[in-house]
């Protein structure tokens, strides 16, 4: 008998009772077993460890167990298989505990055009951006940013790209605008927040409920199988899939370096590591005010891990100043190197200039100190979740009259080690800036943080 039948047939008897098809390490576990081959030398073919293969086989034996009333190995599941087969062909009664497929299965025409139809459906294309924001053709110029983003998920097949940058700086907008320009080139789309799932075993949970049909069987064992044993590194293989997850920053803990996980999202950096490193054509596609460490030492690595820090708007933010109708053309410029470009932040301050100075930009500058206004809870929202030494180091920033040399260091932070992990901690959160030059490196902040971090030294 042809292993391909053999497969076809399994394939059938476990997507009756699971509503899930064999994944491509079970169907390598079954030619080998087929082929009489070990699981080291399956392993070694599917480029990944004995003992994951050994796994994995050990819960698709059980499955075929639980299914055919008998007990399955890789030593038997051969015999097994033909015996089954050439029984369900001549007889086509019940097979095993409480399945009853009939032999009209394939023979039926009504039932092979069913069967083709659902695996029709099956192939096509399922996108998902019910939690994804409405798309808006009114987009401020990012067509760099794009032509980078496409770059790195379509032609470089990155496996992981991190989209970071303060709050209202564009992400979740420009993530909305890629998943626009490339959603022809994925067979699965998911977009998911993280704020909506408390734990990441309830994200894994959502994850597994749309890879995966509705379940048919009722069998507890069956679908413990299916929850046990679900791998999203499989589901990503099995498809080419876009995964977007926004909000990031919520499955870390505030208040210390970045880095380090809530109790509930434990485990999350293996499962960022194990997507990194491991072979596939998918992409996840994170949303974070801050990189996680994985991402930053996956990209020291290897070169399918990419993260793109969002800078602010540039010339570009003239055009959100026009819609909103301010005056002093002339002066567009000053205001928005002032506000960094940040689009949520202009449209913050074009609100105040129209409100309280008639649309002149001109007059709103006239004033020396920079106005933060609705802008302050939202840098507040960023400084509560800093370590005492990432505060500490801000504060004494905020106070110099000029960029300072990397080699200076407050005196309030007597270990060197607190004050060049603040250093890298502040960078992953989008809060310093790093100028260099040939031989020196300067720090400093952007005109609003500074603003608001020498309010909390009053």
């Amino acid at each position: 008998m042809e292993i391909q039948e053999a497969l076809k047939w399994t394939d059938d008897l476990i997507f009756a009772q699971t509503g899930k098809h064999l994944d491509s390490l079970q169907r390598a576990i079954l030619e080998g077993a087929w082929e009489c081959k070990g699981y080291k030398d399956i392993a070694s073919e599917y480029h990944c460890s004995q003992d994951h293969v050994r796994k994995s086989a050990s819960e698709l034996w059980q499955l075929l167990s639980d299914m055919l009333g008998e007990d399955v190995k890789k030593k038997n599941v051969r015999s097994l298989v033909e015996n089954r087969i050439f029984y369900y062909f001549n007889t086509g009664v019940q097979i095993g505990n409480n399945i009853n497929v009939c032999s009209d299965l394939y023979n039926n025409p009504k039932t092979t055009k069913e069967r083709s139809h659902s695996s029709n459906k099956e192939s096509q294309p399922r996108h998902d951006l019910s939690e994804a924001p409405e798309y808006d053709n009114r987009f401020y110029d990012r067509t760099d940013e794009l032509t980078t983003l496409k770059q790195w998920i379509l032609t470089e097949n990155s496996r992981i790209v991190t989209i970071t940058g303060l709050s209202g700086m564009g992400k979740t907008t420009l993530a909305r605008q890629l998943v626009e320009q490339i959603r022809d080139n994925f067979d699965c789309i998911l977009w998911r927040t993280h704020r909506k799932f408390p734990t990441l075993n309830a994200l894994k949970a959502n994850l597994i409920e749309f890879f995966s049909p509705t379940h048919k069987s009722e069998n507890p064992s069956i679908i413990n199988y299916l929850q046990s044993r679900h791998s999203i590194l499989d589901d990503l293989r099995s498809h080419r899939c876009l995964i977007i997850l926004d909000d990031f920053q919520d499955t870390l803990t505030p208040r210390q370096f970045v880095g380090n996980y809530l109790p509930e999202y434990e485990n999350y950096g293996k499962l960022l590591t194990e997507i990194g490193r491991s072979p596939h054509n998918s992409c996840l596609l994170l949303l974070s005010w801050e990189q996680p460490i994985e991402i930053a030492n996956l990209e020291t690595e290897n070169r399918y891990c990419k993260t793109l820090q969002l800078q602010g708007l540039g010339e570009s933010a003239t055009q959100l100043l026009g819609d909103r109708k301010l005056k002093d053309q002339h002066k567009w410029p000053e205001l928005i190197q002032l506000y960094s470009g940040n689009p949520l932040w202009l449209n913050i301050i074009a609100s105040t200039i129209k409100d309280l100075f008639n649309d002149s930009v001109e007059q709103f500058l006239s004033y020396k100190s920079i106005f933060l206004g609705d802008l302050e809870p939202l840098i507040k929202q960023h400084y509560q979740r800093l370590s005492e030494s990432e505060q500490l180091l801000m504060l004494w920033l905020a106070n110099q009259d000029k960029t300072v040399d990397i080699l200076s260091k407050p005196t309030e932070l007597s270990s060197d080690n607190d004050f060049f992990r603040a250093i890298q901690s502040l960078k992953k959160r989008g809060l310093i800036q790093q100028a260099r030059n040939n031989k020196e490196s300067y720090l400093s902040l952007q005109p609003v943080i500074k603003e608001y971090m020498k309010s909390q030294s009053q």
